[in-house]
């Protein structure tokens, strides 16, 4: 046990009234800008022809499972939120910015280090005294303190936040990618299914085609017809299966792009009619765009990233304040080894510094400017996430209604075509009208029955865009991961 020193209860005492201090000194002061979001930049409501009502489920609180029921779809979204590589490199950014945010965090605690040191020295007689030439050493063992500053004016807390605030935005664009992703793999899968329908209608019609080309040609050869209204049905023929050839050729693309959304292989997509409104999405209600600053992630992040260009100013600021550091050891010191824990080898140091910034060529005034000009650029950021975030929604609600209109005059066209095609054919067989009006009732026909499906799979794709623009899921996913440890959420804020 080491004896006792009148010094060294002297010194504990104010090592301890110094880290008092400290600890009290760091936790008075910020220098950063108050927290204040700026206006909306946009209306209070949306327009009122837009339809966007009070009904419907909160597209935040409604999970991506619940919203897409389809089995094969919720298999392909759930592969692709595990193998999509833009989702990776997105998780990937966000333990980047934790990493970077406990690296900053880390400069607020001083570093303690255990250390030991030796050495001999041999001096010439001509270098002292006695002149005689002589050997001696020092040996050392201590408990240091690296340089710790002081943090009076929150240069270190601002800079921790700062980095605090980058890890949550990080997270938060992480949240926009998972998002833009599951619309995206919906939205393929929706135009999949659609050339599945087209691509079925237009088989029906290359076979029809083919049977009447088989009977126009026995017309033919009996002479019971002419040989141009063969080549009217033959025509016919030939564009139905160019169409087909165009169609299959559009799902096999479809089909890759869908595959590398999905970032494995989809496995079997067996085609699925019909391809109907049947297949209708929950109804989803807007609300108030000021509801999107809770539950757009983009807008999350961009909020987030505000508040740490705050931050920089603060830390900005602090720069011209005068710096406070503390270097400190306590251990034992000794000429010989042997006597390194001997009684009276105590030693400490204890070394203040104080640095005051005089002159620096302008550098610290530029870097305050940097990060004002810095926070104008995130305002501008922000304001115009919120406004895009406004029309993406605007556009989705329009595209809902007005589709919706369109698909009631297709389906009705639909009806009339068809009834048309019928008499059309009936006047024929009684003589009483040309082969011509036929292969036109029936090209319209076809025409109408793919626009039909292209005006179904529009509606859907419009709901799909309306959920994502709305910030889907995103407050079921936070509910989820509320109070996880490993979530930027569970770091408190250092303000």
């Amino acid at each position: 046990m080491l004896p006792t020193s009148p010094l060294f209860p002297a010194f504990r005492l104010r090592a301890a009234s110094l880290a008092l201090s400290a600890v009290v000194l760091t936790g008075c002061m910020s220098l950063a800008p108050a927290p204040d979001t700026p206006p909306l930049p946009v209306p209070e409501a949306w327009p009122a022809h837009l339809g966007s009502g009070t009904d419907g489920a909160h597209a935040g609180e409604l999970a991506w499972q619940a919203y897409f029921t389809d089995p094969l779809l919720q298999r392909l979204i759930e592969t692709a939120l595990e193998n999509n590589r833009d989702l990776r490199v997105a998780a990937l950014r966000v333990e980047e910015a934790s990493a970077t945010f406990r690296i900053q965090r880390s400069d607020r605690f001083p570093a303690m280090g255990v250390g030991a040191q030796g050495g001999r020295a041999r001096v010439p007689g001509d270098l002292n005294m006695s002149g005689r030439s002589q050997v001696g050493g020092e040996y050392r063992a201590e408990v240091g303190l690296t340089t710790w500053e002081l943090d009076l004016w929150g240069r270190i807390r601002n800079l921790e936040d700062a980095a605090l605030q980058t890890w949550l935005a990080s997270d938060a664009a992480r949240q926009a990618v998972h998002l833009a992703l599951i619309a995206q793999v919906a939205d393929g899968y929706l135009g999949l299914r659609e050339i599945d329908e087209r691509v079925a209608i237009a088989r029906q019609t290359v076979t029809t085609r083919e049977e009447s080309y088989r009977i126009f040609r026995r017309r033919v050869e009996v002479g019971s017809t002419s040989k141009l209204d063969l080549t009217q049905v033959q025509t016919l023929l030939n564009q139905a299966q160019a169409l087909l050839t165009q169609l299959e050729q559009a799902r096999t693309t479809q089909l890759h792009a869908l595959a590398l959304l999905v970032g494995a292989d989809p496995g079997p997509l067996p085609a699925k009619a019909p391809f109907d409104e049947t297949t209708v999405l929950a109804e989803l209600r807007a609300g108030l765009p000021s509801e999107l600053l809770v539950s757009r992630p983009d807008i999350i992040s961009a909020e987030h990233q505000l508040r740490a260009s705050d931050a920089h100013i603060g830390a900005a600021r602090a720069a011209f304040l005068p710096r406070i550091a503390l270097t400190g050891s306590f251990g034992t010191a000794s000429s010989d080894l042997n006597g390194l824990f001997d009684s009276g080898s105590r030693a400490w140091t204890f070394m203040p510094t104080l640095s005051l910034p005089i002159f620096d060529g302008g550098r610290r005034r530029a870097n305050l400017e940097l990060s004002e000009v810095r926070r104008d650029i995130a305002v501008a950021g922000y304001e115009k996430t919120i406004q895009t975030a406004f029309r993406e929604v605007a556009d989705a609600l329009s595209a809902k209604h007005w589709l919706a209109e369109q698909l009631t005059i297709q389906r009705a066209n639909l009806e009339a075509q068809s009834e048309r095609a019928r008499l059309a054919k009936l006047r024929y067989d009684n003589g009483s009208a040309a082969f011509l009006e036929v292969l036109d009732a029936q090209r319209d026909l076809l025409d109408a029955g793919q626009q039909l499906v292209q005006a179904r799979r529009a509606l859907l794709s419009s709901q799909v865009a309306l959920y994502a623009a709305l910030g889907g899921g995103t407050l079921a996913a936070s509910n989820e991961v509320d109070g996880a440890t490993s979530t930027p959420a569970s770091i408190p804020s250092t303000r």
